[in-house]
């Protein structure tokens, strides 16, 4: 059964449009629990625009399922990471001026980083994920840094303009799935995914979990956080 993990970094993107203290990212977290997600997602920035670090230490305290921390490789932030312990880290590349995660982090370029960074955290007991494009070098490198799972990067499918782009894409990330099943890799998916395109997505053979975040805030502001979470998990796992 595919698990779905919710991320609640728009939630702290409203509450920070107002730098006060509402919407409350932690009471957001435990409404999707209630719901049924089976993990909470949170992407702790270096510029700190939305989560904060008082944040990640809340989740990992009051939440009841596991905790997603996303984060660069960045020495200050894994200091953090290995201070707050989460259920599981994911590493994403950052750059400042992105509005949100443009592509997936490179490990062919980052190879040592990355390896030193994944035997840090598995040094506090922490499963460590690489949010990686759904490619095949990508994909073997990910597996030599000594990471326990993947994240594919399906946001050139969630925005793909034809039929013909978004099938296309879709064999591509089934065919990279199970090339990293091969490798003995956990293999979730996650990125710009809508409720009219994720079922092809919780379909393919092997994937784990699906991470999901702005369609479902988007979605809970006209039917409310618990019926928007119910809703995206209703469709991946029929």
């Amino acid at each position: 059964m595919v698990k779905l993990g919710v991320n609640i970094d728009h939630i702290a993107t409203l509450r920070q449009a107002r730098k006060e203290f509402e919407p409350d990212p932690i009471q957001a977290a435990c409404l999707c629990v209630n719901a049924g997600a089976d993990s909470i997602v949170a992407h702790l920035r270096e510029d700190r625009r939305h989560i904060h670090d008082k944040d990640i230490f809340q989740l990992k305290k009051k939440i009841k399922t596991r905790f997603n921390l996303e984060m660069s490789i960045a020495d200050k932030i894994v200091k953090i990471a290995c201070q707050v312990k989460p259920h599981q880290a994911t590493l994403v590349p950052e750059k400042r001026q992105e509005l949100t995660t443009e592509g997936g982090l490179d490990i062919l370029k980052n190879f040592h980083r990355v390896k030193k960074t994944v035997k840090r955290l598995q040094d506090k007991n922490i499963l460590v994920s690489l949010f990686i494009a759904a490619d095949k070098k990508q994909i073997k490198r990910a597996k030599e840094t000594g990471a326990e799972a993947i994240e594919i990067h399906t946001g050139v499918y969630a925005n793909a303009k034809t039929k013909q782009e978004k099938t296309k894409e879709l064999k591509k990330i089934t065919a990279m799935t199970q090339y990293a099943l091969t490798l003995g890799l956990i293999v979730n998916a996650g990125h710009g995914l809508k409720y009219h395109d994720t079922m092809p997505i919780a379909r393919i053979p092997g994937i784990n979990e699906l991470n999901i975040g702005h369609s479902i805030i988007s979605r809970a502001v006209f039917v409310g956080l618990h019926q928007a979470v119910k809703e995206m998990l209703a469709l991946i796992k029929k």
